[in-house]
Protein backbone atom coordinates (compact mmCIF):
# COMPACT_ATOMS: atom_id res chain seq x y z
CA UNK A 1 0.00 0.00 0.00
CA UNK A 2 1.21 3.32 -1.20
CA UNK A 3 0.45 5.15 2.43
CA UNK A 4 2.46 8.33 0.95
CA UNK A 5 0.11 8.82 -1.07
CA UNK A 6 -2.68 9.11 1.80
CA UNK A 7 -0.55 11.47 3.74
CA UNK A 8 -0.30 13.84 0.53
CA UNK A 9 -4.12 13.29 -0.46
CA UNK A 10 -4.59 14.42 3.61
CA UNK A 11 -2.75 17.17 3.91
CA UNK A 12 -4.29 18.56 0.18
CA UNK A 13 -7.49 17.77 1.84
CA UNK A 14 -7.01 20.74 4.24
CA UNK A 15 -5.85 23.32 1.58
CA UNK A 16 -3.70 23.94 -1.84
CA UNK A 17 0.31 23.40 -1.32
CA UNK A 18 3.36 23.47 -3.85
CA UNK A 19 4.99 20.18 -3.63
CA UNK A 20 7.83 22.08 -1.62
CA UNK A 21 5.37 23.04 1.05
CA UNK A 22 4.33 19.22 1.11
CA UNK A 23 7.88 18.61 1.95
CA UNK A 24 7.88 21.09 4.59
CA UNK A 25 4.85 19.33 6.31
CA UNK A 26 6.51 16.21 6.84
CA UNK A 27 9.41 17.88 8.73
CA UNK A 28 6.82 19.44 10.82
CA UNK A 29 3.77 18.11 12.65
CA UNK A 30 3.45 14.66 9.98
CA UNK A 31 7.11 14.08 11.00
CA UNK A 32 6.15 13.38 14.35
CA UNK A 33 4.82 10.06 12.85
CA UNK A 34 5.94 9.52 9.15
CA UNK A 35 8.58 10.63 7.22
CA UNK A 36 9.12 11.21 3.13
CA UNK A 37 11.87 12.72 1.35
CA UNK A 38 11.98 14.97 -1.76
CA UNK A 39 12.89 12.01 -4.00
CA UNK A 40 9.66 10.44 -2.67
CA UNK A 41 7.06 13.02 -2.75
CA UNK A 42 7.51 14.35 -6.31
CA UNK A 43 7.17 10.89 -7.78
CA UNK A 44 3.85 10.25 -6.38
CA UNK A 45 1.96 13.73 -6.92
CA UNK A 46 3.29 12.88 -10.74
CA UNK A 47 1.25 9.42 -9.90
CA UNK A 48 -1.36 11.55 -8.06
CA UNK A 49 -2.35 13.73 -10.79
CA UNK A 50 -2.16 11.02 -13.11
CA UNK A 51 -4.14 8.35 -11.51
CA UNK A 52 -6.83 12.04 -11.37
CA UNK A 53 -6.63 12.01 -7.23
CA UNK A 54 -5.19 15.37 -7.70
CA UNK A 55 -5.06 18.49 -10.10
CA UNK A 56 -2.69 21.43 -10.68
CA UNK A 57 -2.38 24.49 -11.50
CA UNK A 58 1.03 26.41 -12.44
CA UNK A 59 1.93 29.93 -10.39
CA UNK A 60 4.11 32.08 -11.36
CA UNK A 61 6.65 33.62 -8.85
CA UNK A 62 8.57 36.43 -9.71
CA UNK A 63 9.41 36.84 -13.42
CA UNK A 64 10.42 33.79 -14.39
CA UNK A 65 9.93 30.75 -11.55
CA UNK A 66 7.18 28.40 -11.85
CA UNK A 67 5.67 26.62 -9.28
CA UNK A 68 3.01 23.77 -9.26
CA UNK A 69 -0.25 23.89 -6.44
CA UNK A 70 -1.93 20.86 -6.10
CA UNK A 71 -5.39 20.95 -4.87
CA UNK A 72 -7.20 16.88 -4.21
CA UNK A 73 -9.70 16.26 -6.56
CA UNK A 74 -13.64 14.52 -5.41
CA UNK A 75 -11.72 11.36 -6.72
CA UNK A 76 -9.03 11.82 -4.49
CA UNK A 77 -11.31 12.79 -1.67
CA UNK A 78 -13.10 9.37 -1.91
CA UNK A 79 -10.10 7.34 -1.84
CA UNK A 80 -8.78 9.44 1.03
CA UNK A 81 -12.18 9.17 3.11
CA UNK A 82 -12.49 5.20 1.99
CA UNK A 83 -8.61 4.88 3.40
CA UNK A 84 -9.09 6.72 6.63
CA UNK A 85 -12.15 4.37 7.83
CA UNK A 86 -10.48 1.25 6.87
CA UNK A 87 -8.97 -0.54 9.88
CA UNK A 88 -5.42 -0.70 10.50
CA UNK A 89 -3.64 -3.81 10.99
CA UNK A 90 -0.70 -3.57 13.61
CA UNK A 91 2.73 -3.20 11.99
CA UNK A 92 5.13 -5.94 12.26
CA UNK A 93 7.71 -4.25 13.97
CA UNK A 94 8.90 -0.62 13.76
CA UNK A 95 12.53 -0.41 13.36
CA UNK A 96 14.82 0.80 16.18
CA UNK A 97 18.20 1.09 15.38
CA UNK A 98 19.51 1.36 18.88
CA UNK A 99 17.05 -1.65 20.28
CA UNK A 100 18.84 -3.85 17.38
CA UNK A 101 21.77 -2.44 18.94
CA UNK A 102 20.53 -3.64 22.61
CA UNK A 103 19.92 -6.96 21.07
CA UNK A 104 23.32 -7.34 20.45
CA UNK A 105 25.16 -5.35 23.78
CA UNK A 106 26.98 -8.46 25.24
CA UNK A 107 29.38 -7.35 22.18
CA UNK A 108 30.34 -4.24 24.19
CA UNK A 109 31.80 -3.16 26.97
CA UNK A 110 30.63 -2.14 29.95
CA UNK A 111 31.53 1.41 29.42
CA UNK A 112 30.62 1.34 25.63
CA UNK A 113 26.70 0.22 26.36
CA UNK A 114 26.83 2.93 29.09
CA UNK A 115 28.12 5.63 26.41
CA UNK A 116 25.23 4.60 24.07
CA UNK A 117 22.67 4.54 26.61
CA UNK A 118 23.67 7.92 28.04
CA UNK A 119 23.96 9.19 24.27
CA UNK A 120 20.70 8.24 23.57
CA UNK A 121 18.97 9.45 26.84
CA UNK A 122 20.28 12.90 25.87
CA UNK A 123 18.81 12.59 22.50
CA UNK A 124 15.03 11.36 23.95
CA UNK A 125 15.07 14.23 26.67
CA UNK A 126 15.94 16.68 23.95
CA UNK A 127 13.00 15.14 21.63
CA UNK A 128 10.87 15.55 24.92
CA UNK A 129 11.36 19.16 25.60
CA UNK A 130 11.42 19.77 22.03
CA UNK A 131 7.55 18.24 21.88
CA UNK A 132 6.28 19.62 25.02
CA UNK A 133 7.30 23.14 23.81
CA UNK A 134 5.00 22.49 20.97
CA UNK A 135 2.46 21.53 22.92
CA UNK A 136 2.74 24.82 25.15
CA UNK A 137 2.85 26.15 21.85
CA UNK A 138 -0.47 24.62 21.19
CA UNK A 139 -2.39 24.49 23.58
CA UNK A 140 -3.94 28.23 23.38
CA UNK A 141 -4.65 27.19 19.72
CA UNK A 142 -7.80 25.71 21.23
CA UNK A 143 -8.38 28.84 23.41
CA UNK A 144 -7.28 26.72 26.52
CA UNK A 145 -4.65 26.51 29.66
CA UNK A 146 -4.59 23.08 30.01
CA UNK A 147 -5.80 20.13 27.88
CA UNK A 148 -6.29 17.44 30.82
CA UNK A 149 -9.49 17.09 32.05
CA UNK A 150 -10.98 19.10 29.39
CA UNK A 151 -13.39 17.45 26.21
CA UNK A 152 -11.69 18.46 23.07
CA UNK A 153 -13.88 19.60 20.65
CA UNK A 154 -14.18 17.58 17.65
CA UNK A 155 -14.09 19.56 14.75
CA UNK A 156 -11.31 21.29 15.76
CA UNK A 157 -8.93 21.45 12.58
CA UNK A 158 -6.11 20.99 15.04
CA UNK A 159 -7.58 17.76 16.84
CA UNK A 160 -5.22 15.32 15.05
CA UNK A 161 -2.15 17.62 15.47
CA UNK A 162 -3.24 17.65 19.31
CA UNK A 163 -3.41 13.67 19.40
CA UNK A 164 -0.40 12.89 17.54
CA UNK A 165 1.94 15.29 19.61
CA UNK A 166 0.69 13.75 22.79
CA UNK A 167 1.30 10.44 21.69
CA UNK A 168 4.65 11.30 20.55
CA UNK A 169 5.22 12.57 23.97
CA UNK A 170 4.07 9.51 25.55
CA UNK A 171 6.52 7.41 23.45
CA UNK A 172 9.30 9.83 24.82
CA UNK A 173 8.34 9.89 27.97
CA UNK A 174 8.28 5.89 27.76
CA UNK A 175 11.74 5.57 26.35
CA UNK A 176 13.61 8.33 29.07
CA UNK A 177 11.60 5.98 31.40
CA UNK A 178 12.82 2.75 30.57
CA UNK A 179 16.46 4.30 29.55
CA UNK A 180 16.85 6.10 32.73
CA UNK A 181 15.16 2.71 34.92
CA UNK A 182 17.89 0.40 32.91
CA UNK A 183 21.28 2.42 32.81
CA UNK A 184 22.43 1.34 36.64
CA UNK A 185 22.63 -2.27 34.41
CA UNK A 186 26.12 -0.41 33.16
CA UNK A 187 27.44 1.44 36.09
CA UNK A 188 30.38 -0.38 37.95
Amino acid sequence: MRVLKFAILGLLYRQEYSGYDITSQFKKEIGQFWSAKHSQIYPELRKLVEEGLLHFRTQIQGEKLEKKMYTITDAGRKELLAWAVSPEPLPETEKDAFMLKMYFIHTLSREEAHTLFEHQLHQRQEKLVHLEEEYQQLLPVFGIERTEGKMMNFDHPHLGHYLVLTKAIAREQSYVQWLTQHMQLFVQ
